[in-house]
């Protein structure tokens, strides 16, 4: 039992929640979302990117508390989620998630090494650089195929959407966009996910629930006024980032006074946009998505100047 609920709070950890129930809220909305879209490979993925992380650590001896809190393998699941949504499910495809699932393991360690004299987290970066190196080496390689990954290519125009009556959604199409918003925190496009997810968050932590709810509101809100493309918006392209910005300042920002802390997390929201924004120009040249890097480049910003207000625990 002490394994199950290890494994469970390994798929919670993505949204800092150590709660085995909230975990298998997560995995039931990844497999709800992934068999309604006809690819069922991103939800084994996740399973088995999420196993191979916890084993990995095992192997390597890290320290038992960061297993049974579900460290170990939160970068794990995003990884096998990415790859089998951006790659071909080939045999050599998932040979690639096993190793790519395992790196993440060691580069956790490595990542938070160098951030704890700073007092900040790695966050999920380390699936986002391990994820990052497979999908660049996949174009090299013409035995993994590639399925979803963008053309490389560099801007050439500008994008001229205007926040405009016609270009409103409704209150329920905002709704579903919010959902969605929560849902692609794991690369799966389904508003019914995103209110799976928003329930497991509220066993765990009601805040975190409300938090996840206003990151990714505020981030297509934030989105749709300076007039980000309404399709992007509304499949929560613009959410997810705000998601985990949104919970990390929200719960964990090492503020004591909550008014202070509400108003920290709601600029980090919108400066999570902008970083969203900026990055998905930044990485067309090289035909990359940017993952939740945007998540954490903004995070590191927001929480480096308050670092020292509190001394990180592995937790955190």
């Amino acid at each position: 039992m002490n394994a199950i609920k290890l494994w469970f709070r390994s798929v919670a950890q993505v949204m800092f929640q150590a709660n085995a129930w909230c975990g298998v809220l997560l995995l039931a909305g990844i497999f709800l979302g992934a068999y309604s879209a006809g690819t069922p490979e991103v939800a084994w993925g996740a399973v088995v990117g999420t196993t191979v992380a916890i084993l990995t650590g095992c192997l390597l001896g890290y320290p038992r508390d960061e297993a049974t809190q579900g460290l170990w393998g939160f970068n794990g699941i995003l990884v096998g989620c990415a790859l089998m949504t951006f790659l071909g499910s080939t045999p050599l495809g998932w040979a690639a998630l096993v190793v790519c699932a395992a790196m993440t393991t060691w580069v956790r360690v490595g990542l938070n090494r160098l951030g704890e004299p700073l007092g900040v987290s790695s966050y999920t970066f380390p699936f986002v650089l391990s994820t990052w190196i497979f999908l660049a080496a996949a174009r090299m390689f013409g035995g993994i195929d590639i399925v979803a990954l963008a053309h490389p290519m560099l801007p050439t125009s500008f994008v001229h959407t205007h926040l405009s009556h016609d270009s409103l959604p409704t209150l329920i199409e905002f709704c579903q966009w919010t959902l969605r918003g929560i849902s692609q925190v794991f690369l799966i496009d389904s508003w019914l996910t995103g209110a799976l997810f928003v329930v497991g968050l509220a066993i765990a932590r009601p805040a975190a629930a409300l938090w996840a709810v206003v990151g990714s509101a505020g981030g297509a809100a934030v989105a749709l006024l300076f007039g980000a493309p309404t399709e992007a918006i509304a499949h929560g392209m613009y959410g997810f980032s705000p998601v985990l910005t949104a919970i990390a300042l929200g719960t964990l920002a090492p503020i004591h006074t909550p008014l202070r802390k509400a108003v920290w997390a709601l600029v980090g929201i919108v400066g999570t946009v902008f970083v969203q924004a900026s990055m998905n120009e930044l990485l067309a040249p090289v035909g990359l998505p940017s993952l939740t890097a945007p998540f954490c480049i903004a995070t590191w910003l927001f929480m480096l100047p308050i670092a020292n207000n509190h001394k990180p625990t592995k937790k955190d």
